[in-house]
């Protein structure tokens, strides 16, 4: 990912942002629409960028949006405030109201880095309200805000989606629902660790294979699947996409299989993408697209994150799928894909929470 510069409160002027935090209410508003407060002939030149970049579809297998967004006049901006997912938009050369509003709370250096194009982004969290993200896009003019948004559309998009991760995972980690006894029970044998719900079963276990499948509401119509597959003594080569994709339908057919052991789980090709990503604060190839039983009675989303651990030496696969044919799944998947991140080895742990994970073994 692009490194954006990013300005913070320091290069605001904006009284009321200082005096916002009193409030620290938790934001409302869904968490896959954004609110974009914008003049309507600026939003009008770009909302066709805006939409690339933060309406990408998904498959699974339906389309679905993964950001909605929903345009708010200037006269509702304190309707907006309240909202979790907020852009405020406009030209630094515009007599609009929403332009005139953002000229008025950038100090000198902000408008001149804004002027001389090194940043055109400012990201403040819980601005007005508590896990909340705004962002501000702005530019000299329209069209060099519209090439930016374009240009930089995978960082913008970036952060919304982590922004509401840390939302969904403040709502799925809870010490009191959880399974303390796999999570020690993975670290004590395998030296890794991985937040387990506590509706989350240990289906397979199989270290001849270095293979773990842990599997939500089985035989259900929504069902929730993560594996953990390492390959020890590894080399970063083994990084590219064929490597990946032929690796994991290698251990799905195995061990993904129907009841009557008929048929098997394989990935689809159409819709798949690999791309890079910065996973847990490492380079990684994150795949993303369809998988299905190769009788083709069944399929749904999945996202698979791939990564070389240097202190370990092996490749790591961390891999989830939904099977919830009655209902959409776009939130499920990203709730799968919160599980994931929560994934770490022993190196990463500290001695002090290390230890608590394992006190569950002498329970």
């Amino acid at each position: 990912m692009k490194k954006i510069v990013t300005f913070f409160i320091s290069a605001l002027v904006f009284v009321s942002f200082l005096n916002s935090c009193e409030t620290q209410k938790p934001a409302m508003g869904e968490e896959d629409v954004i609110y974009v407060v914008a003049d309507s002939g600026d939003y009008a030149r770009v909302e066709g960028a805006l939409k690339m970049v933060f309406g990408k579809i998904i498959y699974t297998p339906q389309p679905e949006h993964l950001f909605e967004l929903k345009r708010m006049k200037f006269s509702d901006l304190e309707n907006a405030k309240r909202k979790k997912n907020v852009i405020i938009l406009g030209p630094l050369n515009s007599e609009f109201p929403v332009a005139k509003y953002i000229n008025s709370i950038l100090d000198s250096t902000a408008k001149a880095m804004v002027m001389n194009d090194s940043a055109f982004v400012i990201n403040k969290h819980d601005l007005w309200y508590k896990d909340q993200l705004v962002m501000i896009l702005t530019a000299p003019d329209l069209e060099k805000l519209h090439k930016n948004i374009l240009k930089h559309g995978d960082d913008l998009l970036y952060y919304f989606r982590e922004a509401s991760n840390k939302r969904l995972s403040k709502a799925l980690y809870n010490s009191r629902f959880e399974k303390r006894d796999i999570e020690a029970k993975l670290l004590n044998e395998y030296g890794w660790t991985i937040y387990v719900q506590a509706d989350y079963l240990l289906a397979l276990d199989k270290p001849e294979d270095n293979f773990v499948w842990l599997r939500r509401a089985p035989n259900s119509d929504m069902e929730r699947w993560i594996f953990v597959h390492w390959i020890d003594n590894a080399s970063p080569t083994f990084l590219d996409p064929d490597s990946i994709i032929n690796e994991r339908n290698k251990i799905t057919q195995k061990y993904y299989r129907t009841a009557s052991d008929t048929a098997y789980v394989e990935l689809e090709s159409e819709y798949r993408t690999v791309t890079e990503v910065n996973f847990n604060n490492r380079y990684a190839l994150m795949t993303q697209g369809l998988w299905r039983f190769n009788d083709r009675s069944g399929g749904g989303p999945m996202i698979n994150y791939t990564f070389f651990d240097e202190a370990s030496g092996r490749i790591y696969m961390l891999d989830g799928s939904i099977f919830a044919p009655k209902y959409e799944k776009k939130g499920l998947i990203q709730q799968v894909d919160v599980m994931l991140h929560s994934f770490r080895t022993e190196k990463e742990l500290s001695p002090e929470l290390k230890k608590e994970i394992l006190e569950a073994l002498e329970d």
